[in-house]
């Protein structure tokens, strides 16, 4: 079992069977909105740390993003081989590049 698995088998055993004093517990308690809210607080960080500190500070708040992320997919019961499929799906594509927008000229 790699980090992936391990991490999103150990959110989805505590929304499974919640502990007293889990953070992970305490997301799903306080449910979606909140964990949305990590979510776009987690990627802001990702972003800060990617723009203005070291790689060290930018791993650290990528493993913030990725466990909340996990706690998203298991809130909305989105599993981790589901996205491993999409990605792997995805990964088959040939020129993937998206056509440039022509602006719109009537209107």
């Amino acid at each position: 079992m790699n980090e992936f698995e391990q991490l999103y088998q150990t959110v989805l055993e505590r929304k499974e069977h919640p502990e007293e004093g889990s953070y992970t517990s305490y997301l799903y308690e306080k449910g979606l909105e909140k964990i949305l809210k990590k979510v776009g607080e987690e990627n802001t960080e990702v972003i800060i740390a990617a723009l203005s500190q070291k790689n060290e500070d930018l791993i650290n708040e990528l493993g913030d993003l990725f466990y909340h992320l996990f706690v998203l997919m298991v809130e909305k019961g989105v599993t981790l081989s589901e996205v491993q499929e999409e990605l792997a799906r995805r990964s088959q594509k040939k020129h993937n590049l998206k056509a440039e927008r022509k602006p719109i000229t009537n209107y």
